[in-house]
């Protein structure tokens, strides 16, 4: 049984500990930096990066979790944690942990009326096809040499993995399916 940790300040933390316990892990909701010694990989939950952002560096998680995450710590960014992620934000000055060669557009399909959902097969997680839901969600713009997309819908990049870190633009959490979370958890 692996320990996965949830950066737990906003966003969708229930809806991700539901999925790890439902395929047999331990959830742990990570709020301090000693925390992050207890686990074997963290997701970075949609919610508001801005915010997170914020309570990262207030709460003195940043620069722990920067380092874990650069010394192999495996790490899944669905949405907002993909924009804390990201090297390089195409429509905003402020990066956050910045350790994946990825720039990104935040809100990039538009406002929360904009949302939508999709279904796609992804190769390398599922052969059957998995539904995408976008909440106001970013898009990757561009990725540097090392970085593998693993899905892309209209031309824009919504899925990649570099090293120890997996990004997604959409919310596999707020779906039945835990194709992507066994994916996640098989990189361990």
């Amino acid at each position: 049984m692996k320990k996965i940790g949830i950066l737990g300040f906003q966003g969708a933390i229930v809806e991700h500990e539901r999925q790890i316990k439902a395929i047999g892990h331990e959830p742990v909701i990570v709020k301090y930096p000693e925390q992050l010694e207890e686990i074997d990989g963290i997701i970075l939950p949609g919610g508001e990066s801005t915010t997170m952002g914020k309570i990262l560096n207030r709460t003195g998680l940043m620069e722990p979790l920067r380092g874990k995450i650069q010394g192999g710590l495996p790490v899944w960014g669905t949405c907002a944690g993909m924009i804390l992620l990201a090297k390089e934000l195409v429509n905003d000055s402020v990066t956050h942990l910045g350790v994946m060669d990825i720039a990104v557009r935040r809100n990039a399909y538009g406002s929360q009326i904009d949302s939508f959902a999709t279904k796609k097969v992804i190769p390398e997680v599922d052969s059957k096809e998995i539904e995408l839901v976008f909440i106001r969600a970013p898009y990757i713009t561009s990725v540097k040499e090392g970085v593998k997309v693993l899905c892309e819908l209209d031309g824009h990049i919504v899925a990649a993995e570099e090293k120890n870190m997996l990004v997604t633009s959409f919310h596999p959490e707020l779906t039945d399916n835990t194709a992507f979370l066994k994916y996640f958890v098989s990189k361990i």
